[in-house]
């Protein structure tokens, strides 16, 4: 599991009012440590839709990056360790790849891994917004996988729907 701490969205940006129907959206900035870790951003998404005042429609969070990924799954120890060893053998770093290849890419990170890890789960992920708060299942958290880092990441969330009565 990752330690580098996920900096609190920003307060939610009304893009669009028009009558009850309303986009707000918000960045949240993560600071990784590691080539690969994983981050729990359940809570940070909940308190975004909390605050974003709709009450019915959807949110959509989306990594901002080719190297991260965004996807759903059980937020467990033992899970944790388990996916990041699959997700090495599945996806190799120590083989070739042309984009890492110079007579093929001008990459210098040699990454090929990370994107194709990318690739395989996904840069975004749109779930629903029922009574005001975030619908996942019990056991669901939204997780963002770094997979090149460390770096500072970009996660934009942009919830759409029916707002609240003033």
């Amino acid at each position: 599991m990752a330690s580098a701490p996920v900096k609190a969205p920003e307060q939610p940006v009304v893009d669009i009012t028009n009558g009850p129907y309303r986009v707000a959206s918000a960045l949240i900035k993560v600071q990784t440590e590691e080539r690969e870790e994983l981050h729990n951003l359940t809570k940070q998404v909940r308190n975004f839709v909390r605050s974003s005042g709709i009450r019915a429609g959807l949110v959509n969070i989306a990594s901002l990056h080719t190297t991260s990924a965004i996807f759903i799954n059980e937020w467990q120890d033992a899970l944790i360790h388990d996916f990041k060893a699959y997700i090495a053998g599945a996806i190799r770093k120590d083989l070739y790849y042309r984009h890492n290849d110079p007579a093929w890419s001008d990459c210098d990170r040699h990454n090929a891994d990370s994107h194709l890890r990318s690739l395989m789960l996904g840069i975004s992920l749109t779930l629903q917004i029922a009574d005001g708060n975030l619908v996942l299942g019990e056991w669901q958290s939204i997780i963002m996988a770094e997979l090149d880092g460390p770096r500072e990441r970009s996660v934009r969330l942009q919830a759409m729907g029916i707002a609240s009565e003033q």
